[in-house]
């Protein structure tokens, strides 16, 4: 294409034209068919430096039978191009354009053994040959535009999804408490596939689940600050929007709130919150309805837990869509997990679980400027009541009852250690008090050491303050002089 054919604004070069033949669907949309010439002409530019026009060709016309090279164009940072305002997968919508127009699902894709740049590499290049990629048939509905893997280090990368499973309303809702939690109806028959209660697990008494009066508790951030008070939502279907309604148990109206030191920021991205975001608790489990006329973005430890993803990951509600935040019976599969390992640490991280971020119209991550949800301009965070108050009571029985705890292990040598006296004949007898006295010590123990580290704690924060002002005074005695001088 030369300088002229540049300067013409309607002009498509041949290449393109036929590129755009190969097209599986055809839309009746001006606005698509534009949109469609100009991904087609953006991809044109990049491949016919590289002399790769010629393999793409190919491919298109043998509709794959002819075996193809990889037709690459450079990786963006995080993976996605942009032409003009919207954001893409280039390997997902190329086979979208020329083989699979249905496709929704980028999970459905899978690259071929033989595809050196296939985009879950992550090489400095992708292949966009749409007869590099195979589809896999999926058995949910849950569409996620991008799938990728995660490190600790990296920011929170942002999944978008499209298309979720519908949530179960209506009076198809089960009023039941979820599998795997004990209930105060004993009638109630488990299923083969229910999950026995954590505690069961260890042979331990079960810790019965109580649902709460109240099933969640929301909280409204603008940047770091707190702001407004806490909302406790009881119903099962409550909405977080932007408007003023005062005394609706259904709604939580951002719109209602005050803030004295509210920025221009916060104000202008508060008028486009609309309809918010609805919420349902059904049967156990969470779902959230985007129904603003711009996305919301979501942090659910749960959710990305059942996808393989990074804790971290932020997950993108389009308008119109939902997604399922919070399943109980996985929970329940989780502590379960994390009581039979045995570590006190590993059930207390769970709480992390039982916590929900969730931001109105931008988001946050990797491919976002803002790195976390405390520089988004409103943002709430939602506690789950029901699974937090669970935990709490597990963890009591477990751990927190130290003496009832100890003095069961000290029953234990000590019945070993009578069976030991019995066998060679000893004289001297643990007796029960030389027990009770034991655990007695063992808690001063514990407690003494905590103490010490509490102590400790102090002292070091008073240090770090008493360096903190002596720096101060140093660069305070440093302008001083120089002001004189």
């Amino acid at each position: 294409m030369t300088g002229n054919d540049r300067a013409l604004p309607g002009f498509i070069p041949p290449e393109v034209r036929r590129l755009l033949s190969y097209r599986v669907s055809r839309t009746t949309n001006d606005a698509e068919e534009k949109w469609e010439e100009k991904i087609v002409k953006s991809l044109y530019k990049r491949i016919r430096k590289n002399n790769m026009y010629s393999e793409l060709e190919k491919a298109l016309t043998s509709s794959g039978h002819l075996e193809t090279q990889c037709v690459t164009i450079p990786r963006s940072q995080d993976g996605r191009l942009q032409i003009q305002t919207r954001k893409f997968f280039p390997h997902i919508i190329y086979c979208r354009l020329w083989r699979f127009p249905d496709l929704v699902n980028p999970q459905e894709l899978r690259a071929v053994s033989t595809c050196q740049y296939a985009f879950e590499l992550k090489r400095d290049e992708v292949c966009v040959n749409p007869y590099h990629y195979n589809r896999v048939s999926s058995s949910t509905r849950s569409s996620i535009s991008s799938v990728s893997q995660f490190s600790d280090e990296s920011p929170p990368i942002v999944q978008e999804v499209e298309m979720v499973t519908d949530p179960p309303i209506g009076n198809d809702i089960s009023p039941s408490p979820p599998p795997g939690y004990l209930s105060d109806d004993s009638s109630a028959q488990p299923s083969p596939n229910d999950v026995r209660s954590p505690t069961e697990i260890l042979g331990g008494d079960p810790v019965e689940y109580v649902e709460p009066a109240f099933w969640c508790t929301i909280a409204y951030y603008e940047m770091n600050s707190k702001v407004g008070d806490t909302f406790q939502g009881s119903q099962p279907s409550l909405a977080i929007d932007g408007y003023t309604d005062p005394s609706n148990a259904e709604r939580f109206c951002l719109g209602l709130i005050s803030n004295v030191n509210r920025s221009a920021e916060v104000e202008a991205a508060r008028k486009h919150i609309g309809k918010g975001v609805r919420l349902y608790y059904l049967g156990g489990e969470v779902y959230a309805e985007c129904l603003s006329e711009n996305s919301v973005f979501v942090q659910s430890p749960n959710c990305n837990q059942r996808y393989g993803w990074h804790p971290a990951t932020v997950c993108k509600i389009p308008p119109g869509c939902n997604l399922k935040i919070f399943n109980n019976k996985e929970f329940t599969q989780l502590l379960g997990q994390s009581l039979v390992r045995g570590g006190y640490e590993e059930v207390f991280n769970l709480t992390r679980m039982c916590t929900i971020r969730m931001s109105f119209v931008k988001g946050w991550g990797a491919e976002y400027r803002r790195p976390t949800i405390t520089v988004t301009p409103c943002w709430v965070e939602i506690h789950l009541n029901g699974p937090l108050q669970w935990l709490d009571r597990v963890l009591h029985q477990k751990w927190l009852d130290a003496g009832i705890f100890l003095r069961r292990k000290f029953c234990s040598a000590y019945t070993s250690l009578q069976e030991l006296n019995r066998f060679t004949s000893c004289e001297d007898e643990i007796d029960q008090h030389t027990i009770d006295a034991l655990v007695l010590e063992f808690i001063k123990y514990l407690n003494k050491k905590h103490e010490l580290l509490e102590t400790y704690r102090k002292e070091r924060r008073k240090i770090l303050s008493e360096q903190k002002k002596s720096i101060q005074r140093m660069l305070r005695a440093h302008y001083s002089r120089k002001t004189i001088v």
